[in-house]
């Protein structure tokens, strides 16, 4: 491992680590429409929605219906969620390896997700990840504000004693990618998860104008991304896969 290498490694899970956002999408859309809202597809609410907090997605439909959705909204979220997890969710698993290859090698890894500490945990003991990353789970409720501001990223480096400078961000979202960069972290767009199938292109092109250092479709190529020196904050930033 070189000097400048990072000591903190922080994954947004859905989409990452896990191949989830098709299925999230999926329950989140069913669950708009049952509140009356008509007319978004899975294009629209990806587009629209990829990377933020359930809170701030309820809020924007509570703005566009002009009242409060139906009382358990998010319960019912997670329950239609969570029966497609236990049928179809499936782990990223080359992107699992860089997790087990970095925790080897020393660095410190962990979870800075918008998704609640309840999904979190749930996803995690379902896909048999939860002892690779311990307690290290960072979650958009315990900050005042979700990605794109930075105090997640933030929040999480405090509680693991981590200067922002040494930890570096894999992220599949514009939101988590410009977070990571006002936290004064380095980040690496990741589009290999399938729900990016058909928009990969323009996807990387999102990534790298909200300041990726890279934007990598292959999660084989993510470790040596993560110890290449050249991909500081300042680096030219490029595409790859």
């Amino acid at each position: 491992m070189t000097p400048d290498a990072p000591r903190l490694v922080l994954f947004d899970l859905d989409g990452c680590l896990v191949d989830s956002e098709p299925l999230s999408l999926q329950a989140l859309v069913a669950e708009i429409r049952a509140a009356g809202l008509d007319g978004l597809d899975f294009e629209n609410v990806r587009d629209r929605f990829l990377g933020v907090t359930l809170a701030d997605i309820v809020a924007h439909v509570e703005s566009e219906l002009g009242h409060a959705v139906p009382e358990g909204f998010e319960d019912r979220f997670h329950e239609r969620l969570y029966a497609l997890y236990a049928e179809r969710l499936e782990r990223i698993d080359a992107m699992v390896s860089v997790a087990e290859r970095l925790a080897a090698e020393g660095v410190t890894i962990a979870i800075a997700s918008g998704g609640s500490a309840g999904r979190i945990r749930h996803t995690l003991d379902l896909t048999g990840l939860r002892d690779l990353f311990g307690d290290r789970l960072f979650t958009g409720e315990e900050v005042g504000r979700g990605k794109p501001a930075p105090d997640l990223f933030l929040y999480a480096a405090g509680q693991l004693d981590m200067p922002p400078g040494m930890a570096c961000v894999i992220e599949d979202s514009p939101h988590g990618i410009e977070g990571a960069r006002r936290a004064g972290m380095r980040a690496i767009g990741f589009t290999g998860g399938t729900h990016l199938d058909g928009i990969r292109v323009a996807q990387a092109r999102r990534l790298l104008d909200a300041g990726a250092a890279c934007v990598l479709a292959d999660a084989s190529e993510v470790y040596p991304a993560i110890m290449d020196a050249r991909l500081g904050l300042d680096a030219p930033r490029r595409v790859r896969g």
